[in-house]
């Protein structure tokens, strides 16, 4: 079987802002016509206005060639941040009268189901130009198929480099995702990596950047990210 390779960096840091059921998701292993391994994508989205959700899609297009959407601005906590029951709810212990952010990863198949994805939930509170407390939370979800099969979350882990008295807060979060079900009985296939990175400021702003490692592709599976 032909063997492709795809690597791309789709960054956006010079615009003002930037994007679980049970269902059987297209995986099975494709020809060698649709056939893309070792794809790594990455993004950076800026925080978008008060109110507003970014968001944006990636799709796997033809030769493996990523396919970048536009930018499109919808309201916070709608369209199709909350379609895809992206969001989460405040981390426990959060201040309540702090700034709360919210990000989301995700891969979707050809046929608009999704297969993996990884949300956070920060929020924080600042005084004096410094952040005072801040928390996030990550959260998983992917996809499994009747017959407890599917999708399946095999490592995921979250580090802050600071949660009081800060300049600022990095919060890095990464889930690791395999795959044995019907459409791969081997388990060796598919395997989907998602890295999130928040930056918290104190002056209320954050930024989010995104990677995405998949061992092997369909053509046609979309990457979807945003921040609200």
């Amino acid at each position: 079987m032909n063997k492709r390779f795809a690597s791309v960096v789709v960054a956006s840091a010079g615009l003002l802002s930037l994007m679980s059921g049970t269902a059987l998701a297209d995986t099975a292993p494709p020809s060698p016509e649709q056939s893309c391994e070792g794809v790594k994508l990455t993004g950076a989205l800026p925080a978008p206005p008060a109110g507003m959700a970014v968001v944006q899609d990636v799709t796997i297009g033809k030769d493996c060639k990523p396919v970048t959407g536009p930018v499109q601005y919808v309201p916070a906590s709608s369209g199709k941040a909350a379609a895809k029951g992206a969001l989460a709810a405040a981390p426990r212990g959060a201040a309540a009268a702090g700034r709360q952010f919210r990000s989301w990863n995700e891969m979707f198949d050809c046929c608009n189901i999704r297969m993996t994805g990884l949300y956070t939930t920060s929020t924080w509170s600042s005084a004096d130009g410094r952040i005072t407390t801040a928390a996030t939370e990550a959260r998983h979800e992917w996809n499994r198929e009747p017959w407890d099969a599917g999708w399946s979350l095999k490592s995921s882990d979250k580090k802050d480099d600071c949660t009081n008295d800060c300049a600022t807060v990095t919060t890095q979060a990464n889930a690791e995702f395999t795959y044995k079900g019907i459409f791969d009985v081997t388990g060796k296939w598919y395997a989907n990596t998602h890295h999130s990175n928040v930056k918290l400021n104190p002056d209320s702003t954050a930024t989010c950047t995104f990677d995405v490692e998949l061992r092997h592709t369909f053509i046609g599976w979309n990457w979807r990210r945003g921040c609200e």
